[in-house]
């Protein structure tokens, strides 16, 4: 009987799990992991090619997965938008129970060869909230809801580990302070665009922005730019 790939990643991936405090996301944690789920060592080595690398970003879509079921089961409707986008990350890392697991992760995707992978995941965790929560947009402010949304989220996480406060109060008392401030800025934005003494020198930039749109089909790439009419 063959075992599923999906199947067979969650087990490698459970089966890590309890060797990452002591090896990291290692190559000597990929073979533990092996060893510990009678797997195939082809068949693990096809389901994840770059092997604890692979394990690690299953690790963190799991927890968007999980994060994403219970944003769809939770009744937000009664929370302002700035709180329910609080709320998603709050239940971001509540998903995310292996906090020694996030903190080799973290070491993991800072080094140079794997930066790239640690920042598309953090990207797809902050589109997977946007979306959730209904965003609708389709032209520059897709990705500046994004990317600011990276810099809050990686900041709470940081706090995060470091953290010993009960039930983790400071973390959630350091991201309101972060989302203020965000809203703060887009205060200070939406002035400066309504100021008459501005608007001249704006019109060049707002042109360019209006000319970005949000990827459609074709998730790969960053964006495009709409074609000239």
């Amino acid at each position: 009987m063959t075992t599923p790939y999906e199947d067979a990643k969650a087990q490698l991936l459970d089966a890590a799990l309890a060797h990452v405090p002591f090896d990291g996301w290692s190559e000597a944690t990929f073979r533990a992991a092996i060893a510990d789920s009678d797997l195939d060592e082809g068949l693990a080595r096809a389901v994840c090619p770059r092997g604890a690398v692979d394990l690690a970003l299953a690790y963190h879509a799991r927890g968007d997965a999980l994060m994403l079921e219970r944003l769809t089961s939770e009744d937000l409707s009664h929370l302002k938008f700035r709180e329910k986008v609080a709320t998603a990350v709050r239940f971001r890392l509540e998903a995310a129970c292996d906090r020694e697991a996030v903190r080799r992760g973290t070491t993991l995707f800072s080094l140079p060869a794997y930066a790239a992978d640690g920042i598309k995941a953090i990207w797809g965790t902050c589109d997977a909230i946007w979306t959730a929560l209904g965003d609708t947009s389709d032209d520059v402010n897709w990705y500046t809801k994004r990317a600011t949304l990276s810099g809050v989220y990686s900041s709470t996480v940081l706090f995060w580990l470091g953290d010993d406060s009960p039930d983790h109060q400071a973390t959630w008392d350091f991201l309101d302070r972060r989302i203020e401030n965000v809203m703060q800025f887009e205060k200070f934005k939406a002035a400066v665009q309504k100021n008459p003494l501005l608007k001249p020198f704006l019109a060049g930039p707002n042109w360019l922005a209006g000319q970005i749109k949000a990827p459609s089909g074709m998730p790969d790439l960053p964006g495009s730019l709409s074609p000239r009419r």
